[in-house]
């Protein structure tokens, strides 16, 4: 039940669709008109929010994404061995909170039967064997052939090379091109030529349009941040010539990676189409993004992950690093437009 206390937060919007929550309690409002003005939400508090209009034409498919899932991992919020936090470990008796967020987000991802289910990296926290048999037994088992997988900085930091290399998907009305950034023993990324002239060639001849995801984020200018390799996300000069890619591949319609565990849409300096990053699967807000898929575009539609279990354990999680000055609430959770948007075609 809404006690009133907590602050609403409308979380989703898709075409169809209205979640808000407050606290841990959900308020799923389904059903609705695209396009369509409403007032939802516990009585008393409702708030005014707009469904998404629908794109043309028929829905060819959905898939799913998820990214910095770290089975492994047993304190969040961690940085280094700074003693700060508010540092997060599972209390005594819970499982562990991958496992929580993780098993939670599988039974709702494979409740809208994806054709596929695509996970940016960082799978692991330190890439050990024990922790990919984790994530194997509770993505592989629910997804199988659908399962998509790429490496990020956690899987990698001592040259391990399982889920390494790029990979093209081809699905009903979209393509992905699933771009390994990793480099090993490093926490920033790259994209090497010869990746670069993979991902051009596939476009030059992309029947349909192309998402490319990998995990880590690119660096923008326009966006702030001095222009180094030390940049925390995709190397500039590799950036700059992924921008360059899709300027002249119009097949290409977004990049979307993880790495930052936070939602944000910026637009790429040279193509001006959307470069997209997804929140974390394993603290606050805890969420999976759902593209829609249809003949005249595609919409990026981002859940919060809403079992019991996983809201109590990402509800405590959403002031880490408030002994650094960080807001993470509204960092992690960015803005509505951040989460859920129509990707266009060109």
């Amino acid at each position: 039940m809404d006690t009133g206390d907590a602050p609403l937060e409308i979380t989703t919007v898709a075409d169809d669709l209205v979640v808000i929550h407050a606290g841990g309690t959900v308020h799923r409002h389904d059903g609705l008109d695209p396009a369509t003005e409403y007032r939802l939400g516990p009585a008393g508090r409702a708030v005014d929010v707009r469904t998404l209009e629908r794109p043309a034409g028929e829905l060819l498919c959905r898939l799913a994404t998820v990214n910095d899932v770290h089975f492994g991992e047993v304190e969040a919020g961690r940085i280094d061995d700074h003693p700060e936090g508010p540092i997060q470990r599972a209390a005594a008796g819970e499982p562990p909170y991958p496992e929580t967020m993780n098993r939670s987000a599988v039974a709702e991802i494979a409740a809208v039967d994806p054709a596929a289910v695509v996970v940016k990296g960082d799978l692991s926290q330190d890439g050990w064997p024990e922790e990919f048999a984790a994530f194997e037994d509770c993505y592989r088992g629910a997804f199988g052939d659908r399962l998509h997988v790429v490496r990020g900085n956690h899987d990698a930091y001592r040259g391990q090379t399982e889920y390494a290399g790029d990979r093209w998907i081809e699905l009903p009305g979209v393509s992905v091109a699933l771009l390994d950034t990793t480099i090993p023993g490093a926490a920033t990324g790259t994209l090497r030529p010869e990746q670069l002239e993979w991902l051009d060639d596939r476009a030059a001849t992309a029947d349909r349009p192309v998402l490319a995801m990998g995990h880590h984020q690119q660096w923008i200018a326009t966006s702030g941040g001095s222009r180094s390799d030390g940049y925390f996300g995709l190397h500039p000069d590799a950036s700059d010539a992924l921008d360059a890619v899709i300027a002249r591949r119009p097949a290409i319609i977004a990049y979307t990676a993880g790495h930052t565990h936070r939602h944000r849409v910026r637009r790429m300096t040279l193509a001006r189409v959307p470069s997209i990053e997804i929140g974390c699967t394993k603290d606050f807000p805890g969420t999976w993004a759902e593209y829609r898929v249809h003949d005249g575009g595609i919409l990026q539609v981002v859940h919060r992950i809403s079992s019991p279990e996983a809201l109590a354990w990402s509800e405590r999680c959403r002031h880490l690093y408030a002994d650094f000055g960080v807001d993470y609430g509204s960092y992690a959770l960015g803005t509505l437009a951040d989460r859920c948007l129509a990707v266009p075609l060109r």
